[in-house]
């Protein structure tokens, strides 16, 4: 009889354990190259969010990926569920501009924003590279397709009536190689659209003497005073070596997003797992350490935001 009941116990066990397994839902965050802060956003939800799973039955991964808009491409298709994105990626995903002219995604929506993000340049010492024209000419990483960094590439190179064929070497590295390209004298520059402060750049201005670039200019003027997801931006002095002074830039949002296909309760538990331990993922990365609740619900957001989210903030009485 005790054989019974312990085999009765077992079976019972085993009922209960695929029964909550057939409860656990499975979410996957689209997020950048290993050595940005993408990829960091999305291991950070990921953490907060599989520190729950017990209570809530979701289940959170964060690959690495090709950035911004392999990420809207990949949540548009339903391969993901949720992805980083600059801000100005968001906004013409929705809208069926620039890279998605004629694609429109219109169930594109917003869930919060995150760290700003430098359009950043960097240049080797012995280059001869002090300002953004004094690229044309030179070999210049312009970033991997399907990502964010290098869509605002060809964008700034627009406004300002070039393209990639003014560089003497246009080089589609990812994030994590460009950094091994500058120091071994591949490339003279590289660009990175980025939170501050990067790993990556920190090993290429610590591998060889290399120093940031001001991004400033009539075309970047018009720039930002024509799209209202970008913004001027500082790069704080002393982050870097090479660097003592502050870089004036300009800038996006990273944003998270996700699509009106994923349902609210998911999105609302994603959300709560983020801001119930707000100064746990402040503490993730240097880069999350000035963020403030009420602009990340609002800055850099085109798209509308997911009723699951909404329904977070409306409970926080953030928004009405």
């Amino acid at each position: 009889m005790k054989f019974l009941n312990m085999t009765g116990l077992a079976l019972a066990a085993t009922l209960s354990t695929q029964a909550a397994s057939a409860e656990e839902k499975f979410i996957t965050i689209g997020t950048g190259g290993q050595t940005g802060v993408y990829f960091v956003v999305g291991q950070s939800i990921c953490r907060l969010v599989n520190r729950e799973t017990e209570k809530t039955g979701l289940k959170c991964t964060a690959p690495s990926t090709g950035g911004s808009i392999a990420n809207i491409n990949a949540i548009k298709a339903g391969d993901m569920d949720m992805g980083v994105a600059q801000s100005d990626w968001q906004y013409h995903a929705y809208n069926g501009t620039s890279q998605f002219e004629g694609q429109k995604f219109d169930k594109l929506r917003a869930v919060f924003s995150v760290h700003g993000e430098p359009f950043t340049v960097v240049a080797r010492a012995d280059s001869g590279v002090n300002t953004f024209e004094d690229l044309f000419g030179k070999r210049v990483n312009v970033g991997n397709p399907g990502s964010g960094q290098r869509a605002t590439m060809d964008v700034v190179l627009n406004a300002m009536g070039k393209s990639d064929k003014d560089f003497a070497l246009a080089s589609e590295l990812k994030p994590a190689e460009q950094s091994a390209a500058l120091g071994d004298n591949k490339v003279d520059a590289i660009i990175y659209t980025v939170g501050h402060p990067n790993g990556s750049i920190q090993e290429a201005t610590s591998t060889v003497d290399a120093k940031l670039i001001p991004v400033t200019g009539e075309a970047i003027d018009k720039l930002v005073a024509d799209n209202p997801y970008y913004a001027k931006a500082v790069i704080p002095g002393g982050l870097y070596n090479g660097t003592a002074d502050d870089v004036e830039t300009f800038g996006v949002k990273a944003t998270f997003v996700t699509s009106a296909d994923v349902p609210d309760d998911v999105v609302y538990t994603v959300v709560k797992a983020v801001f119930d331990n707000f100064d746990r993922f402040k503490g993730l990365h240097p880069a999350f350490a000035n963020l403030k609740e009420e602009e990340m619900i609002k800055d850099g957001l085109s798209a509308p935001l997911h009723p699951g989210a909404e329904k977070y903030y409306k409970e926080r009485g953030w928004i009405n």
